[in-house]
């Protein structure tokens, strides 16, 4: 898995500044409601190929044209499909270099893969972070009409896929990325889109006794890319959630909820019983680090959980890039 850690940062309007404090609170707030006895809602095989986001992808593949299809289509075991970077052209076409209907369906397939709250969410990264949706890269692999399926949306801190399961027991699809360009050294994320996952997940150390404090907060980050899966039976950092009381497990839940927030229900339900498959809550690992505190705040900006089946890595210094791994562990 390769990266691009670019640290340019792009400064946003008023406005947008307005809008993510708005969004971003009533995120949080809905991930207040504990989720403890309440895996049931959330038991799910994941997405099809008849979910919106499919249907959309196979539209889209049967729309292009024998010249489009040389450089935007692959076999679906192609390479191209399991690399993961916070900043890459998975093709060299730009979405904006597609016909009207085209671009259409793309746009479709990205209001598919994500809750209403997370495509706004994520129109705002594109606009700051690259100057539009447009200026995005996609790329199809397999073909619609077999069980081996999907669509990839790549650029500048953003990975999305569309695969109708295809990948089984694989949420999102497969890796994916998020991140944004806003950031400072000095006063740290405020104005960063996803800033209020940082205030989420820190809700967590503030409830941390002094001993559970020692356990979570580590030295120095592992590489953001270093999100392969590990199975049971490895050694995770930070706190096992399974010295956490009752109350302090309903928070982490509440976080997690919050992460999961921007994406399709279909993916939700699919990754949170990939979490109950890997040994459930108790199974997972939360860790803080001291490495990146931006504004020497003890607002730790860099964070991880990780279990078995699930990792969620955190980079918020000096902007944020974030790595997603949720599947079951072949």
């Amino acid at each position: 898995m390769s990266q691009d850690n670019r640290n340019d940062v792009r400064p946003d309007s008023v406005s947008r500044r307005q809008f993510v404090r708005t969004v971003g609170g009533a995120a949080a707030l809905s991930g207040l409601a504990p989720l403890v006895n309440a895996h049931a809602a959330f038991i799910g095989d994941g997405p099809s190929h008849s979910s919106a986001a499919e249907t959309a992808a196979a539209r889209l593949f049967e729309s292009l044209k024998p010249e489009q299809r040389e450089v935007l289509c692959f076999p679906y075991d192609h390479p191209l499909r399991t690399r993961i970077s916070a900043n890459w052209a998975i093709t060299e076409p730009t979405i904006g270099q597609l016909d009207t209907e085209q671009q259409m369906l793309v746009e479709d397939i990205v209001r598919g893969v994500t809750s209403p709250e997370g495509y706004d969410r994520f129109r705002i990264q594109m606009d700051q972070d690259s100057g539009g949706f447009e200026e995005y890269h996609i790329a199809l692999f397999g073909k619609p009409d077999s069980d081996q399926f999907e669509f990839e949306m790549t650029g500048r801190h953003l990975t999305l896929r569309a695969d109708g399961n295809s990948n089984p027991g694989a949420a999102f699809g497969g890796p994916i990325v998020y991140g944004h360009g806003e950031g400072d050294a000095k006063k740290g994320l405020p104005g960063n889109v996803f800033y209020y996952q940082t205030v989420k997940a820190n809700q967590v150390f503030g409830a941390l006794d002094g001993k559970q404090r020692e356990l979570a907060l580590v030295e120095k980050a592992p590489r953001e890319t270093a999100v392969e899966l590990q199975g049971e039976g490895a050694s995770f950092p930070g706190i096992c959630l399974c010295e956490l009381s009752s109350d302090q497990k309903e928070l982490v839940e509440s976080v997690i909820r919050v992460l999961l927030d921007p994406y399709r229900s279909e993916d939700v339900e699919e990754a949170m019983s990939i979490i109950e498959a890997g040994g459930g809550l108790d199974a997972l690992h939360m860790a803080f680090y001291k490495e990146g505190d931006l504004g020497d705040d003890s607002e730790w900006d860099i964070w991880r959980l990780e279990g078995p089946t699930f990792v969620w890595h955190f980079r918020g210094a000096p902007h944020v890039h974030t790595y997603v791994n949720i599947a079951k562990k072949v």
